[in-house]
């Protein structure tokens, strides 16, 4: 079992940046491969990034390539997602994931075990 708390949200300007940060509890943390995904009102939920167990590996949705960033330190428990030149189109719920299928990287919602409650991200035009 692993328990996800999302922090960092908030409301910005466009343009700006924030650093979301997500601790997970329990030993097991660097067993997983660590997603973000966002929900906008009215979509469905939606891949942001994914870093694998080890923080060898990023990918990131086309949508936020060049502009956010995944990273992890497995001592602290925690991941983050740098997000950077942020526009009104961001503003979601940000949610982190635990996926312990760690032998293949994820991008779909069903493929992930665990997850957090969410933290909102408002980008002001």
């Amino acid at each position: 079992q692993v328990q996800l708390v999302e922090s960092g949200g908030g409301l910005v300007q466009a343009g700006g940046s924030l650093r979301l940060s997500c601790a997970a509890s329990g030993r097991t943390f660097s067993r997983y491969n660590m997603g973000w995904f966002r929900q906008a009102p009215g979509k469905e939920r939606e891949f942001v990034a994914v870093i694998t167990w080890s923080g060898g590996r990023t990918y990131y949705a086309d949508s936020v390539k060049g502009r956010f960033s995944i990273s992890r330190v497995n001592a602290k428990n925690t991941v983050y997602l740098q997000m950077n030149s942020l526009k009104p189109e961001d503003t979601a719920v940000y949610y982190c994931a635990a996926d312990s299928s760690v032998s293949l990287v994820h991008s779909r919602v069903y493929e992930y075990d665990y997850w957090g409650q969410g933290t909102q991200v408002t980008v002001s035009s």
